[in-house]
Order: structure tokens, then C-alpha cells, then sequence
């Protein structure tokens, strides 16, 4: 037996991203986002409302990153999803998060998550929110590369969106959801 639930927007695992930005005034920012995916192959589409300071940022910069949360920062990644860069300016430094400038885009990447997406801006439809991003790096710092100098998902314990339930889990979260009973 199969339960239909109709159209929705349920897909699993969901990341939870992470995005940065530079203000006009050289001002860091970041905010989560969980409606995200790759579009093409060296494409990202995120949806991301027109009212975000992130948005505006990414307008004027035509850059950004994207970076995936983690379970060591699952605290500060759902501070810069619940605080508005519009009321509080500096909020990247109240999450305790630091930032370089990417070397290939201009928007900051966040020092603390391990794995990054540098961007540039494609287009963004305010009418459906979409904004798509060519990547042209990805960055991982050295301590979630496997032996083979690859990137190793259980280092990286990334944090995924659980649309249905409306929450986030580590990936070891989401594995043990699967296991049979008894282990």
C-alpha cells in the first residue's frame, strides 16, 4: 500500500545551505537555505526571496558561496537562518563565524564549514525567487578528504532539511533513521 500526500516540494536528503555575501560596504553576510540544488552540471539553483539582504547583496556582487552546514556549526548555521542581516548587520560575527575572500569570486568563504560552492551569479527571477549560480570552484578544507584526497561525507557531516517535519539532521542521524531495528 502507497499513501499519496499530492504535490510537494519532498526530496531526501535535503542539504541545508549555507550562503555568503559581500554587502556594498564590504560587510559579510550569510544565510541558510534549504530549497537548493544543482541544476546543470557546473550549475546551482537556489530560491531565495527578493526581501533577503543576502539577495541584494548577490544583485549588486553578482557573486557568492555556498557552503554546506555541518553538525560541529549546526547552532550558528541556524542563527544565520533565523536572524536578518536587514535588522543585524553583523551577524556572521555574533554566529562566531570568519571569513576570507574567495580567490575566485567576490563573497567571502566561511572559515569554520569545510566544504564550499564559489559562484557566480546567472540570473535571479524575482517573480519565482530562483536565483542560479555558475559554479566555477568548490573548496573543501583538508580534514574531510579521504585517504585518496576526495571528500568523505561522514567527515563533512553535513546537516540536512527534513521538509515534512520541518527540521534538521547530521547525516548520521539520517542513517540511523534507516537501520534496521537492533542495530
Amino acid at each position: 500500500m502507497r499513501k499519496n500526500f499530492g504535490a510537494k516540494p519532498w526530496t531526501y536528503p535535503q542539504p541545508v545551505l549555507i550562503l555568503a555575501s559581500y554587502a556594498e560596504d564590504g560587510t559579510p553576510d550569510a544565510m541558510n537555505a534549504a530549497w537548493g540544488g544543482i541544476s546543470e552540471a557546473n550549475e546551482l539553483s537556489i530560491c531565495i526571496s527578493e526581501g533577503h539582504k543576502t539577495t541584494k547583496n548577490i544583485l549588486s556582487r553578482k557573486a557568492f558561496t555556498v557552503s554546506m552546514a555541518d553538525a560541529a556549526h549546526v547552532v550558528a548555521c541556524d542563527y544565520v537562518g533565523i536572524v536578518s542581516a536587514n535588522d543585524t548587520p553583523n551577524k556572521l560575527e555574533k554566529a562566531g563565524f570568519h571569513t576570507t575572500r574567495s580567490t575566485f569570486v567576490d563573497a567571502p568563504i566561511i572559515e569554520e564549514l569545510p566544504m564550499t560552492l564559489e559562484c557566480r551569479l546567472i540570473s535571479y527571477d524575482p517573480e519565482t525567487c530562483r536565483l542560479v549560480g555558475e559554479i566555477v570552484n568548490v573548496s573543501a578544507d583538508e580534514r574531510i578528504l579521504d585517504a585518496d584526497g576526495s571528500i568523505d561525507p561522514d567527515l563533512l557531516e553535513p546537516i540536512t532539511f527534513d521538509p515534512i517535519h520541518d527540521a534538521g539532521m547530521s547525516s548520521h542521524q539520517l542513517r540511523s533513521r534507516n537501520l534496521p531495528a537492533g542495530r
